[in-house]
């Protein structure tokens, strides 16, 4: 641990997949697909379901346009492809997420240290946010956090697919946070496993802390972080929090 570049922080911003829980979003995002795809089968060939879902689920990733909210945009793309509205995709995944989501728990493993770390920032009297990909809608986030043990921790904000118009990395992610919390860059720290989607925050002026317990190099090495160390060191380090931290890097 280096003395230098002592930082007092307000905001807090946490990933969650691969960060506060264990899941393999390889094998999460298709089992969902097919799952939500079986509640359709009378409306859409299941396979094509799938495939436009996954499809329209990228989209959001790349989308540059911040003119409507992800969930409006997913949506249309939805109505473009296989005709099914709104009311009818929403009807259906209530459904799917109260008898069929639960099947997926087992593809989520929670940590032990993953609570203990939030509490410690509660404690600091820090503003805790979720900043997990807004790609799913809340009732898919939640049941991460509910399999996580998370689901009850008072976040101050849960990003998801209904209140965000960006992903990560796109710097209006980062930024439309910042702007809910009334907080500049320099009083926020991102926690994340990703060297792509997290580390992008640094691009706003953000510091991160790159979580290693899971880690996805998206940038084959290549990339800065201000921060490091897994799980257990980063439960060190929010002790620290709230009133000023010492570089890890």
């Amino acid at each position: 641990m280096d003395a230098m570049n002592k930082k007092t922080y307000r905001g807090i911003l946490f990933d969650l997949d691969g960060t506060l829980l264990q899941v393999e979003m390889k094998q999460f995002i298709p089992a969902y697909t097919r799952g939500l795809a079986a509640c359709f089968d009378d409306v859409a060939d299941p396979k094509r379901f799938a495939d436009v879902l996954l499809h329209a689920t990228l989209a959001l990733l790349r989308r540059q346009d911040g003119s409507q909210s992800n969930e409006s945009f997913f949506l249309a793309m939805l109505a473009d492809s296989l005709e099914i509205d709104a009311a009818l995709f929403n009807h259906r995944l209530q459904a799917y997420c109260e008898d069929g989501l639960q099947k997926l728990a087992s593809l989520v493993q929670p940590h032990p240290l993953a609570r203990n770390i939030l509490e410690r920032c509660r404690q600091a009297g820090l503003r805790v946010v979720l900043a997990t990909n807004p790609v799913f809608p809340r009732s898919v986030v939640e049941a991460r956090m509910s399999w996580g043990g998370l689901l009850d921790y008072p976040f101050e904000l849960v990003t998801s697919y209904e209140n965000s118009r960006f992903c990560k990395p796109h710097p209006g992610y980062f930024a439309d946070i910042l702007d809910y919390l009334q907080l500049s860059p320099d009083q926020c720290l991102m926690i994340g496993n990703d060297t792509e989607h997290d580390l992008a925050a640094r691009q706003g002026g953000v510091a991160t802390f790159l979580v290693d317990t899971w880690l996805v190099d998206r940038c084959d090495g290549s990339f800065a972080t201000d921060y490091r160390g897994g799980l257990a060191e980063l439960y060190r380090f929010v002790g620290g929090l709230g009133n000023s931290v010492e570089s890890l890097t």
